[in-house]
């Protein structure tokens, strides 16, 4: 039963001349992660991320005999730090290193090290990530997809107050198991691609060439793109131009079977943003109705072509190791592109749909200022938000106007003090390839705090040139509401459920992210030009042309 009262509303008081301080939120160094979320994470995206993202890890470092404890998330202000965590304590202030003579006999002396040794040798013998990639595809995948399809059916509209909870509830334990298993999964698909990426690397390779020798490897990416292209030919046949996705259902049967389709796979997903204050694709008609009348579907990068031009550069000996990474990193690539959708995107889509209909009630009972504010609770508060009616209409409203602050906010690249990590050549065999690997990974997905001198400069995706107008916002939302096709969309950063509108741009510049960033993986599997990576990019003028350069990875003014 709702509350009949909303007495107990509590109010905060703010400073506005006195920024907030940046303080780490822990001992060593933590590196500032905004290819994720940009800043003024929602309370219950903190608490997922600090929640699942630690424990997924650690177990799948341990698995695979990763020498690294795990990666801790904290937020700061609204924004995301990360720590690797080291495997010998910790939860210690790091110390500066023993000499090397010291540390190599640790490294192979203690207890630790020497069975994540066993373990990484293990790994590199078996390739386990072959087998969880047969799981994926036939266990793991249907299984979240029944439970978000059964998530989905339910009418919340149609609920009682308490069911409502009961509902939200569910959700947040289903998003806390699959973002524990979307980190778990990021062991087994990250780790083949990383190591395939930094051996290229090793052999002279570039970044840029390793990703293109991956392309056309995720069918899960291009897949929503060719079903709009599938439908926009059924209006095309049909000699019409709809205004409205009635519109396209009144065209024919089957126009009505395509579109009920895409929206069933996809509509509930969070496509404009990590968050759960990011719009669900369904709740954005007229860029699913922008999406079908300019689906296209182009010609992926020639990933034979550059995969051959890499192997030439592998020395003779090292050719073979050559094919088994990348057959492996091509395996697995699927995998990566689908898990977030899947795991991530569309529970966290189906939370905030929920929590919206609550706020809908909680409004009309004037609980809270406007429904959208029942996206500020905390976990605790979500359980049962329509029977206590919430924390209070004006602290919620206080948590929404802080978050919107943060934004303006310029957060520092990195917390704490530089914390000293040991070189390399003192672990034991494999274990210099698995730290490698998680370097590698955390580097070109953009989670490292890593700068370019030139902000315009950035990693490129593609092959040509393209020349067009920027379509700029703050957040991802705002770019794709006002995009038109062939635009050069520029934002912060885009998730991967961004494969069923970014088909409209002519190109993608991103302002954070590297190489294996989401941005990047769906440039190289739609055929578009991208630039990722560079820091200025949101200080390009909107409505001006620029020149998208993949090939050197510049942005310019033209």
């Amino acid at each position: 039963m709702a509350p009949t009262s909303n007495s107990t509303t509590t109010t905060t008081t703010t400073t506005a001349d006195v920024p907030p301080a940046f303080t780490p939120p822990g001992p060593g160094m933590w590196n500032l992660d905004r290819s994720h979320y940009t800043a003024g994470a929602t309370p219950l995206s903190q608490h997922l991320m600090e929640r699942t993202m630690e424990v997924g890890m650690r177990r799948v470092f341990a698995e695979l005999g990763t020498p690294t404890d795990s990666l801790r998330t904290r937020f700061v202000n609204g924004f995301m730090y990360t720590r690797l965590l080291p495997l010998i304590g910790p939860e210690k202030a790091p110390r500066p290193l023993p000499p090397k003579a010291i540390l190599k006999l640790v490294a192979r002396a203690h207890p630790a090290f020497r069975k994540r040794a066993k373990t990484a040798q293990r790994t590199m013998d078996t390739r386990p990530w072959v087998s969880v990639n047969e799981q994926w595809q036939k266990e793991i995948r249907p299984k979240v997809v029944a439970e978000n399809l059964r998530f989905q059916s339910v009418d919340v509209r149609s609920l009682t107050d308490a069911e409502v909870d009961r509902h939200v509830s569910d959700l947040l334990t289903h998003c806390e198991t699959n973002l524990e298993l979307h980190f778990w999964l990021h062991g087994y698909d990250l780790g083949p691609i990383a190591h395939f990426l930094w051996r290229v690397i090793c052999w002279g390779g570039e970044p840029d060439q390793a990703i293109t020798a991956l392309a056309g490897a995720s069918p899960s990416t291009s897949a929503p793109i060719k079903h709009l292209a599938r439908l926009r030919a059924e209006l095309d046949r049909a000699g019409t131009s709809p205004t409205s996705l009635n519109h396209v259902r009144a065209v024919s049967p089957e126009a009505a079977a395509l579109l009920d389709e895409h929206l069933t796979a996809h509509g509930d997903h969070l496509v404009t943003s990590y968050d759960i204050d990011g719009f669900t694709l369904r709740e954005l008609p007229n860029t699913i109705l922008t999406s079908i009348r300019d689906a296209v579907v182009r010609p992926a990068a020639d990933h034979s072509m550059t995969a051959s031009t890499l192997r030439a550069m592998v020395p003779e000996a090292d050719k073979a190791e050559f094919d088994i990474l990348l057959a492996d990193a091509r395996l697995v690539m699927d995998m990566r592109d689908d898990n977030g959708p899947t795991t991530v995107e569309w529970p966290l889509g189906l939370l905030r749909l929920a929590l919206l209909e609550a706020g809908r009630r909680l409004h009309a009972r004037s609980y809270v200022h406007t429904p959208s504010h029942a996206l500020e609770v905390t976990a605790d508060e979500a359980r049962n938000l329509c029977s206590v009616g919430g924390p209070g209409a004006d602290l919620l409203a206080a948590r929404a106007a802080a978050r919107k602050a943060s934004r303006l906010l310029h957060p520092p690249a990195t917390l704490g003090p530089v914390e000293p990590t040991p070189p390399l050549d003192v672990l034991p065999s494999p274990l210099p390839d698995m730290v490698a690997m998680v370097q590698t990974a955390l580097t070109h997905m953009g989670m490292d705090g890593t700068e370019r001198a030139d902000p315009f400069a950035g990693a490129g995706v593609g092959s040509e040139i393209y020349v067009g107008k920027v379509r700029k916002a703050a957040s991802a939302e705002e770019a794709i509401m006002s995009l038109e096709p062939g635009d050069v969309l520029v934002v912060r950063a885009t998730s991967p459920a961004f494969n069923s509108v970014l088909s409209i741009a002519g190109a993608v510049v991103t302002a954070d992210g590297g190489v294996l960033s989401h941005a990047a993986v769906l440039a190289r599997e739609l055929g578009i030009a991208a630039v990722v990576g560079a820091r200025g990019a949101l200080d390009l003028p909107d409505g001006a042309m620029v020149e998208v350069n993949p090939m050197t990875g510049h942005v310019r003014l033209v």
